[in-house]
């Protein structure tokens, strides 16, 4: 096994770490924005927390620290369109949320309707790591969908996880 520690090696190194996809969405006096996000990931139960990493450089970090509220949009296969369009540069607001059905929760951000989970959060710490930061949120709010199926991101492409029915 070859050991490198380049930023590239570092890169290929994480594409083979699969990791489920959101949408990460907020609302709030500095506007509405998301992006799609793999860099998500539980932090305790007590009280409900998460983590999300976030580039400095993407057009929704500034908007996210602003408004100090988001929702973690769990994707599941029939997203993966969704994914790619919120990942990509360039477009607006209005492309992005364009024609998915969004509601909202006790935060204000956009939740997708058909989410596999939606996880409502206010920003409760930031953290600046290297190009990221960290956003660790509190949980206020969760919806679940009935029936569940994954979008994950592995070896550079998206891999659908099959719908089956949630259990409790």
């Amino acid at each position: 096994m070859e050991n490198r520690t380049t930023a590239d090696a570092f890169r290929t190194a994480m594409s083979r770490l699969g990791a489920a996809v959101s949408i990460v969405t907020t609302d709030g006096p500095a506007g509405c924005h998301g992006l799609t996000a793999s860099a998500v990931s539980s932090v305790t139960d007590a009280p409900p927390t998460l983590l999300a990493c976030v580039n400095r450089a993407a057009g929704a970090h500034d908007v996210l620290r602003a408004n100090g509220v988001l929702c973690v949009n769990v994707l599941a296969g029939r997203h993966e369109a969704l994914s790619a369009r919120f990942g990509r540069r360039g477009l607006t607001v209005e492309e992005r949320f364009g024609d998915a059905g969004w509601h909202r929760l006790a935060t204000g951000a956009p939740v997708l309707a058909d989410a596999a989970v939606a996880l409502d959060c206010r920003i409760a710490r930031v953290v600046g790591v290297g190009t990221h930061s960290v956003l660790f949120c509190e949980v206020v709010e969760i919806a679940l969908a009935p029936e569940i199926g994954g979008l994950i991101y592995f070896n550079r492409a998206y891999h659908h996880l099959g719908g089956v029915p949630a259990h409790a």
